[in-house]
């Protein structure tokens, strides 16, 4: 019978047989791993791959970075592109309307820079009701009820009121419209009677020429821009030392701090009835509002707050006739200086007055040639007003 051959017997467990895989963890010996017991599909950690990229279903790590600078970068374009449209905006709202080109034989130019402040009665824009709410009556045509020079210089700043009654010359001039030159007669008149009779150019004309100080810069407005710059910032608050009453401009103040809306604003500072300085007494309460507005008008409340920033700034563009050299750089410095002139910074004063003729209130020569001198040698003013 053939043999077969038969090979060696399956081996016992026991000695000599190798060892078998538990099945303690889940069948899977200890020193091998497939990922899976760690939720990993790949070797990498975190559910990575071996090259560091994000396995199926998984997201990268923030790159914060990244992140921080591409928000910088568009926060600044954001910034950069309202600023720039926010400039062209405002600059083309402004009314350059005041060639100071047409004034004559004008005084040379000193340090610093002198802008002419002038609140004029115009009416313009107004209703009707308007007029009554604001107790400015129906006058035609348009007179100045206040003039102020601020000086803006590196020695502090200095803010001059006109008297509207001062008693001044009329000089030779170069009519507005005609072109025609008007000789000197050696006439004299109220200061705003020169408005009157051919609007900004001669009132610059003549306060150069009764004053020896250069005027770089001119700026007006009118009953109601004011009021509406004044709305429009929420009101300005104002400390008033003694109340008063004035039936011709509504006025009806307490002492005290208050703030004033811009009906109340408008009447505060046309108010000159109720004062035994008349004039005098307007110019000081004109000068102390028009600082605290423009205070008020620089204050983070209003330069940070688009809601507010915007309305005061139309308002106040709208309602301003300038010359046509002004920038909104100098605009804006011109707000400033008034800020400072508040702040204690700087002076605030009447034009030296000696005494009065034929119901024009007089300069003080003297102190009028010191005042105008210091001011063109950008100096610490010395001269005291009245």
């Amino acid at each position: 019978m053939r043999q077969v051959r038969r090979g060696p017997a399956a081996p016992q467990y026991g000695a000599g047989v190798p060892q078998q895989p538990s099945y303690a963890n889940g069948g899977y010996d200890d020193a091998y791993d497939s990922g899976y017991n760690t939720g990993q599909v790949y070797g990498g950690p975190g559910g990575h791959g071996p090259d560091g990229t994000p396995g199926p279903g998984q997201r990268p790590a923030p790159n914060w970075r990244r992140r921080i600078k591409w928000t910088a970068i568009t926060l600044v374009t954001v910034l950069t592109v309202t600023s720039v449209a926010t400039y062209f905006w405002a600059d083309s709202k402004l009314r350059r309307e005041v060639d100071l080109s047409k004034v004559i034989d004008r005084p040379q130019s000193g340090s610093g820079t002198n802008y002419l402040i002038v609140g004029s009665d115009s009416r313009e824009g107004m209703t009707k009701a308007d007029e009554k709410k604001l107790h400015t009556g129906a006058a035609e045509g348009k007179r100045t009820d206040s003039m102020m020079i601020l000086h803006v210089g590196d020695n502090g700043d200095t803010l001059v009121s006109l008297p509207r009654d001062s008693n001044v010359e009329i000089p030779s001039y170069k009519g507005s419209t005609s072109g025609k030159v008007y000789p000197a007669t050696g006439r004299q008149e109220k200061l705003n009677a020169a408005y009157a009779e051919d609007g900004p150019t001669l009132l610059v004309r003549t306060i150069e020429y009764n004053t020896g100080l250069h005027i770089d810069h001119y700026v007006e407005i009118g009953f109601q821009g004011f009021a509406n710059i004044v709305d429009a910032v929420g009101g300005v608050q104002i400390d008033i030392d003694k109340g008063f009453k004035d039936k011709w401009s509504g006025a009806d103040f307490k002492a005290g701090k208050q703030t004033l809306n811009g009906r109340q604003a408008l009447a505060f500072v046309r108010t000159r009835h109720a004062f035994a300085a008349s004039d005098l007494q307007r110019t000081k309460n004109q000068q102390k509002f028009l600082a605290a507005l423009a205070h008020e008008v620089a204050t983070p409340a209003t330069v940070l707050n688009p809601f507010k920033f915007y309305p005061t700034m139309g308002a106040g563009l709208d309602s301003l006739i300038v010359d046509k050299d002004m920038s909104l750089w100098n605009l804006a410095s011109m707000f400033w200086a008034m800020k400072s002139v508040n702040g204690g910074d700087g002076t605030s004063m009447n034009m030296p007055i000696s005494g009065s003729v034929g119901g024009n209130l007089v300069w003080d020569k003297t102190k009028v040639k010191t005042l105008v001198t210091e001011l063109n040698n950008d100096q610490k003013v010395t001269v005291a007003g009245n």
